[in-house]
């Protein structure tokens, strides 16, 4: 007689989160069986993904490729004017569909059987069909969908039933995101940088404004500083960074200041959400920044608990004239992972992996810091705003807080 197989209990069940709320333990950036976990309990847990905008598959019948950690999906934009969300995999044997990262197609053939499936994901043809067992029909066999959304353009997605409604999942990010993306997030792809850095995902989305004028020196020698703006933190624990931007001098540091020129501010008379800039960080792992006059999405796409593919995607709006086309795109010298402002960063990270087995074994939050106090309350260069997205991973993770 068979025996039934028990479970073995999960050693990380028991494991001993800080007690000091704002604290977290570096070995998270570094253990392999806690970057498993995040697998299971986060990328494929009640949360939402950004995986596109729209302006990166604007025709119908365009599609796009990605990642959530180690699952590859397929987002159509079908030719009714709907964009899906799939497992880039063969419904027969599961092997991946699409290869190619963007690409115009009405059908999808699996080269391993030649099983076809349309623009909604249905099965339309397979080879062979009539030795197949009684009772199969195509219409049970379609690509398996996942839940997608979308907001001014963003296409997120979701691996689970139990993730809240879009809009409440993004409840307060709302005005932030309005401003970054231009305001209705109708717009037009650019192009795309893309690198890898040798770190984990969570040091790239651990973004806080605290460090901006510190470690980017560019901001210095510029002479590019922000005014009042304000630090939203939400309940699911987005932040938005958002600030006036101070009028910019020309330094004698750019051969051509005019690639500092905010040409949408100027635009609306210098007043309103044109003269603002933001960085936000849409839990769990996507950037949305507006640096002067580009928009930029950041997509962190983890690739092993010590390696991040970052595809920087910039935009445009698709009413932009030719010349403020040709401004935004000069812009992408400013940000980027070569470019005037962002090179630091990478440099960082890579040293803070290295360091993951010192001691003290905690990193610390104290850049606006009060025991006891509403994480959401964060000022505007604070760094404490992100301990509201770690409480959240922690409760996620299924981590309780050790004694203190």
């Amino acid at each position: 007689m068979d025996m039934p197989l028990r479970a073995l209990p999960d050693p990380l069940d028991d494991y001993a989160w800080p007690a000091a709320e704002n604290e977290v333990p570096k070995e998270v950036f570094s253990r392999e069986d806690i970057y498993r976990r995040e697998l299971t309990h986060l990328f494929a847990g009640p949360v939402w993904h950004v995986a596109a905008h729209r302006a990166e598959l604007p025709q119908r019948n365009d599609f796009k490729t990605t990642w959530l950690a180690e699952t590859p999906i397929l987002l159509i934009h079908g030719a009714d004017g709907v964009v899906r969300g799939f497992h880039n995999a063969c419904a027969h044997r599961g092997v991946m569909l699409e290869t190619r990262r963007r690409g115009h197609a009405q059908e999808f053939e699996c080269p391993y059987h030649r099983w076809l499936f349309d623009d909604q994901g249905r099965l339309r043809a397979c080879p062979a069909e009539r030795d197949f067992p009684p009772g199969f029909d195509k219409a049970d066999h379609g690509l398996a969908p996942l839940r997608c959304e979308e907001f001014l353009g963003l296409i997120f997605v979701s691996l689970s039933d139990a993730a809240p409604p879009l809009r409440e999942y993004l409840r307060g990010l709302e005005p932030s995101l309005e401003l970054v993306l231009m305001g209705d997030g109708d717009c037009q792809l650019l192009g795309y940088h893309k690198t890898v850095i040798d770190a984990n995902w969570k040091l790239y989305r651990d973004n806080d404004g605290y460090h901006t004028p510190l470690l980017h020196k560019a901001f210095t020698w510029l002479n590019w500083h922000g005014g009042k703006g304000s630090q939203v933190v939400t309940e699911h624990g987005h932040l938005a960074v958002t600030a006036d931007l101070k009028p910019l001098s020309d330094t004698g540091a750019l051969h051509d200041p005019s690639l500092l020129e905010f040409k949408a501010a100027i635009r609306a008379g210098g007043e309103g959400p044109q003269a603002k800039t933001g960085v936000l960080v849409v839990s769990p792992g996507t950037l949305i920044s507006k640096a002067l006059d580009l928009p930029i999405i950041r997509y962190a796409l983890p690739k092993g608990v010590n390696r991040t593919e970052i595809h920087w995607t910039f935009i445009a709006h698709r009413k932009d004239d030719p010349e403020m086309l040709r401004h935004r795109i000069r812009q992408a010298n400013m940000m980027g992972p070569s470019a005037m402002i962002s090179l630091e960063d990478a440099a960082v990270f890579n040293r803070a992996q290295k360091a993951t087995a010192t001691q003290p074994p905690n990193t610390r939050f104290v850049k606006g810091y009060r025991p006891g106090m509403d994480l959401t309350q964060a000022g505007q260069n604070d760094e404490v705003g992100n301990l509201a997205w770690w409480d959240i991973y922690r409760r996620l993770m299924g981590f309780e807080r050790g004694a203190a």
